[in-house]
This record gives C-alpha cells, sequence and structure tokens, in this order.
C-alpha cells in the first residue's frame, strides 16, 4: 500500500526559519517521499507552499492539495503555486471542499479531510502554542491514532 502522508504548518514563518527549511525538507520529507508516496498537503501560503514546491521540484510522489473553499479563493501566491505545478503536471490532484467562507472552521475541515485520507502526518510548528492550526491537525491525527512526526521550525 502507499504511503499517504498529510503535510501541516503555519502560514507565516519567519525568514530564519525559512532560510533552513530546505534542509530541514530534506532530512524530514525526503525519506517519506518514496516514488508511490502520496502528499496531501493544505494549499495555503507558508508550509503549504514551499513543501509542495519543494517536494514538486525533489521528489516523484504524488501531490494532492487540498483547499477549504476553492483554490481561486486561496492568496495569491498560493493559487499561483498550485497553478504552476498544476501546469507541469506535477499535481495529482486538486480537492476542493467547497466550504462557504475561509476562517478557523474551514480550515480545520481541510486539515481533518487530509488526516482522514492519510496514514502519518509530519507538522511543523512554530513553537508548542496547543492553539495554532498546525497543533489542531496534529492533535487531531494523534486522536485517530495516527503517527506523527512533529518537527519544529
Amino acid at each position: 500500500m502507499a504511503r499517504t502522508v498529510t503535510i501541516t504548518g503555519p502560514r507565516s514563518i519567519p525568514a530564519e526559519s525559512e532560510a533552513r527549511l530546505p534542509g530541514v525538507f530534506d532530512e524530514y520529507l525526503l525519506p517519506f517521499a518514496e516514488s508511490d508516496a502520496r502528499f496531501y498537503l493544505g494549499g495555503a501560503v507558508g508550509i503549504d507552499t514551499l513543501t509542495l514546491t519543494w517536494l514538486a521540484e525533489h521528489t516523484r510522489a504524488s501531490l494532492t492539495v487540498v483547499v477549504p473553499c476553492t483554490v481561486a479563493d486561496q492568496p495569491e501566491a498560493a493559487s499561483a503555486a498550485i497553478g504552476l505545478w498544476q501546469r507541469r503536471n506535477r499535481l495529482t490532484d486538486v480537492v476542493e471542499l467547497g466550504a462557504e467562507r475561509l476562517g478557523t472552521s474551514a480550515y480545520h475541515a481541510r486539515n481533518r479531510w487530509m488526516v482522514d485520507h492519510s496514514r502519518l502526518v509530519i507538522g511543523f510548528p512554530l513553537s508548542a502554542q496547543p492553539s495554532s492550526g498546525t497543533w489542531y491537525t496534529i492533535n487531531y491525527a494523534a486522536d485517530q491514532g495516527k503517527p506523527r512526526l512533529v518537527v519544529p521550525i
């Protein structure tokens, strides 16, 4: 059975953390990215877009982007990244969940959908603050009994 992995992390990343991410991805994503793996990515800015680009450039894994509303509702940088990798035939699928509006409940529903379709969650939290969306997703995976890899950035 193919490995299925959800990626979760913040939408805003300090420049010093972002500069370290290629090395972090080499160490913590590459081991899970064999050619039959499928990654579920949130389609927002921050970790979502950065991991999408890194995985598209460095692996042959299947990539599925999941958005709470539609791609057009995502920030411009995120929708541009999704469009780029669609045109380059690197996306296996784009799932638009059709929420009425963006907000915490729509993001949580998107994250639950991704976890429900995955066997592993890799989270890149900025801090130990349990109120973040990243920790919400990691904790949801824990409640489902799914393995989690937590890589603080």
